[in-house]
């Protein structure tokens, strides 16, 4: 399982990283692998400002359908067009091209007080 040391993790399996006040969001690898053959990713949440813990969009794999939880709050100011035709790329690649969501965050600090990698990986054993 790969937990890259450089991102925050929420207990609801999503990633974050920051540049700026600008968040990069997907689910992690855990996440993926736990869901199986992922495709539909269904975004429809660009331009809303959501608070820490809604749900901003579902991933639909082959046996289930999952939400998507938002790890802080703040105004998604972009999804990856690419999920659109290459919705398997959230399995072979979460932590890069299968990146599912970008935002302006609310409060910075709210990122410091997710879960570490360290954490996470206590977390999901």
């Amino acid at each position: 399982m790969n937990v890259p040391l450089n991102l925050r993790y929420t207990k609801d399996h999503e990633w974050i990283s920051l540049q700026g006040n600008v968040a990069t969001i997907g689910i992690t690898d855990f996440a993926q692998s736990e869901l199986g053959d992922i495709v539909y990713v269904d975004i429809s949440t660009k331009g809303k400002a959501l608070a820490a813990e809604e749900i901003f969009g579902s991933v639909e794999a082959v046996k289930t359908v999952s939400d998507l939880f938002l790890p802080v709050a703040g105004t998604i100011i972009e999804t990856n067009p690419i999920l659109e035709a290459q919705p398997e790329l959230v399995n072979s690649d979460p932590y890069g091209s299968g990146w599912m969501i970008k935002m302006t965050v609310d409060n910075i600090s709210d990122v410091e007080a997710l879960l570490t990698a360290e954490n996470y990986t206590a977390l999901v054993g």
